[in-house]
């Protein structure tokens, strides 16, 4: 398999890219071929230098290099030869297998939507990320922040996609699938959560559980934990925030620890046809991820599973 990398996003490029590549190669996976996209006036020493073995890998020459508050749209658009733009070229011609970047996050989504299609049947591809829970576990929750607003037949879809995510990456056998709301109850909620509770429990590919509130959220309540974009994404700052102040108040526990986001694999495009990962400083960890992604063949469970929905 072949997976591309932008070596040229995140704010320590390209010389920690570098070094998670070196990392990976190091630890196994003679199947893996890298291709390694971005500057090579600036990655050829750097590869010299740490001894990557050049056998394993491919450097594309990308020139420019979207900043991390660029705006995503206009920097697509006027720079064609940019390592993020360049890695959606080649995936969507199908040169490649996986596309991972820890650059801007905004143009990767753009870049998603505009170069790849969505799994036929998908109405929008979700964000998704992992969440420590209480008992050693993680829990999956999405979507965080690609679609501040939804509709009920749209979170009826996350649930399929993380169900299937937690089932073929994660390993869970029967994922359990909570909707965030206010309450427990049946009937709890604005609108959105009202609505999409009845095609939820009636969904026949995913195993509902009903509501769950945000107490539950760090519990070992569910596996995959459904709402909009507008709520996950605040939950998931929240997270965020937790390793952080932990860390300036020199708060040492193994619990705390989990919530450096660095230690997972990126965060995962679910809906779209290539697999996708952005959102993460551990470049071997978004390896993983995506030869986990490609080897479980979880894209075309995906479209088998929507197929036979439609």
């Amino acid at each position: 398999m072949n997976i591309a990398l932008d070596m040229m996003g995140g704010d320590f490029a390209p010389d920690e890219a570098v070094r998670g590549v070196a990392r990976f190669l190091t630890a196994g996976q003679e199947n893996v071929h890298l291709t390694l996209v971005g500057d090579k006036d600036q990655l050829s020493p750097l590869l010299t230098e740490l001894a990557v073995l050049s056998a394993r890998v491919t450097v594309v020459h990308a020139p420019q290099v979207i900043g991390m508050h660029e705006h995503p749209t206009k920097a697509l658009k006027e720079k064609t030869q940019s390592s993020i733009a360049v890695g959606f070229q080649l995936l969507a011609g199908k040169k490649i297998d996986a596309f991972i970047s820890a650059g801007n996050t905004g143009a990767m989504l753009v870049g998603a939507h505009y170069f790849l299609k969505t799994i036929q049947g998908v109405i929008r591809p979700a964000i998704s990320t992992l969440i420590p829970k209480n008992n050693g576990g993680t829990g999956l929750l999405l979507d965080v922040g690609l679609n501040a607003d939804c509709k009920p037949e749209q979170l009826n879809q996350f649930a399929i996609l993380g169900s299937l995510y937690a089932r073929h990456i994660s390993g869970i056998e029967n994922p359990r699938v909570g909707l965030i709301n206010i309450g427990e109850e049946e009937g709890k909620g604005n609108l959105l959560a009202q609505s999409a509770y009845p095609l939820l429990k009636a969904n026949p590919s995913i195993h509902f559980i009903g509501n769950i509130e945000g107490r539950d959220i760090l519990l070992d309540r569910a596996d995959v934990m459904v709402c909009e974009g507008f709520t996950g994404n605040i939950i998931l700052k929240l997270a965020e925030s937790i390793y952080e102040i932990t860390r300036q108040k020199e708060i040492r526990h193994d619990y705390f620890e989990r919530f450096n986001f660095e230690n997972y694999g990126g965060t995962p495009l679910l809906g779209v046809s290539e697999p996708v990962i952005s959102q993460a400083l551990a470049f071997s960890n978004m390896i993983d991820l995506a030869v986990k992604m490609i080897s479980s063949d979880l894209l075309g469970k995906m479209k088998s599973r929507f197929e036979r929905l439609g």
